[in-house]
């Protein structure tokens, strides 16, 4: 890993663990602690994916045009701005305000770190990259709620004040990180300097390109059925249906974030020389076995560890699949953008992922809350069974080097030193070329 795409990715872990510090207390924090009740709590809420999916399709014209390290820089700092302004302020407006700006600058970091590791990695190595990206978001996450928990008085205002602040300085480090950053000149993708005449008809171009829009149903698909219903219907499932108490729901949660820690590069290991499209079918049919602990768990009445035990491997199952996705989907996205577009290509995946983000815990919510506890988990395994299908039949449009790139680049004859030789001998090379 080169020294650039080390700098990158240790400011983004900081940034990860100070977001982790938040994360957890936001509700309570905004409900209870600034008394401004459970409304304006669930306003800030989704203040955070609403913000998301305003400035995300103008981001990847911005990255395109201007290049992802400024992009980056400007989202550090209004994720800076908002975190600092959660902390410090008092009433609903300013609250609000806080929570768009925040949401804003989380959104934009995304796409334009992204790109930054594309430039900064080679079709070979960007699954480690992105793997690794994704085992020190986690990481960062896991350890600031931990740190955060043991921080945190619900009866003292300071103490959020200074969570707050910490997650501010943290967004700050990742924008100096960035900022010190110095991409290749010649970045690892051909044609890829930004220019305005190039982001003309950039959606019109992505549109037209038909596995990039496979991929964005396939990834609709996989976050509606994962992270869409973390915090609201499999939470919802299991504190109603399993019963489980809230300490247990805290472990299992754990136990998702151990198990990405603990496989991450386990599983890169067993993956990253394998068609793309096949581990990711793979991953289907985990979270489908996922799904059916799940329903199994809420059908063991009067063995409560048993129960529990099912719907912590639950988790721990989801994120086994999340860390076989990890260096498939997003290197898979990179792969498909015409240089010129690569921003554009993640910041439309990084949409599909806000609005999957922002449907799935509405339609968990509803079937739990409105008793339908067969239908809500016969969804979500037919949902896992089409990411499977949604997989092989995207896999039958890629191109060789785009499913499997270690494949294909083990494939191309490396010269011979005698030809060269003679070549080079006999045949004068022109000036220039």
């Amino acid at each position: 890993m080169g020294a650039a795409l080390r700098r990158i990715q240790l400011g983004n872990a900081l940034s990860a663990f100070g977001n982790g510090f938040t994360v957890p207390y936001l509700y309570v924090y905004v409900a209870k602690v600034r008394d401004l009740g459970a409304s304006t709590a669930g306003v800030v809420l989704a203040m955070l994916a609403v913000a998301a999916l305003v400035v995300l399709p103008l981001t990847g014209r911005a990255i395109d045009r201007r290049g992802p390290l400024p992009v980056a820089v400007i989202g550090t700092v209004s994720a800076a701005i908002g975190a600092l302004g959660l902390g410090l302020s008092e009433t609903e407006p300013l609250v609000v305000a806080s929570a768009i700006a925040l949401g804003a600058g989380i959104a934009v970091i995304q796409p334009a770190l992204a790109t930054m590791i594309v430039w900064c990695s080679t079709t070979v190595t960007r699954s480690r990259a992105f793997a690794t990206q994704f085992f020190l978001n986690n990481l960062g996450l896991g350890v600031g709620g931990l740190v955060g928990g043991l921080l945190v008085d619900e009866s003292n205002p300071a103490s959020f004040v200074r969570l707050f602040a910490i997650e501010a300085v943290m967004f700050l480090v990742l924008g100096a990180a960035v900022a010190s950053v110095r991409l290749p000149r010649t970045p690892k993708v051909e044609d890829a300097v930004p220019t305005e005449e190039r982001a003309k008809g950039a959606w019109r171009a992505m549109f037209a390109d038909r596995r990039m829009v496979w991929l964005c149903v396939l990834g609709f698909v996989l976050f509606f059925a994962c992270y869409g219903q973390f915090e609201s219907g499999l939470a919802a499932y299991a504190t109603e249906v399993t019963r489980i108490p809230p300490a247990s729901l805290g472990i299992a949660l754990a136990a998702n974030t151990a198990a990405i820690v603990a496989a991450q590069f386990v599983v890169l290991k067993l993956v990253e020389r394998r068609r793309r499209s096949r581990v990711m079918a793979l991953v289907g049919m985990v979270w489908t076995v996922a799904w059916l602990a799940a329903g199994l768990s809420g059908l063991v009445h009067g063995a409560q560890m048993v129960a529990t035990t099912l719907l912590i491997s639950t988790y721990a199952l989801f994120g086994i699949g999340e860390s076989m996705l990890s260096p498939t989907v997003a290197p898979l996205v990179a792969d498909l953008a015409p240089a010129s577009l690569i921003g554009q290509y993640n910041s439309a995946f990084a949409l599909v992922k806000q609005l999957a983000l922002a449907v799935g815990p509405a339609v968990g919510a509803l079937m739990v809350g409105h008793g339908m506890y067969g239908a809500y988990i016969a969804m979500l395994v037919v949902c896992a069974l089409g990411i499977s299908a949604l997989s092989l039949w995207l896999g039958q449009m890629l191109q060789p080097g785009q499913d499997n790139p270690h494949r294909a680049v083990a494939a191309v004859p490396a010269p011979r030193a005698e030809l060269t030789e003679s070549v080079e001998t006999t045949e004068p090379v022109a000036a220039g070329v």
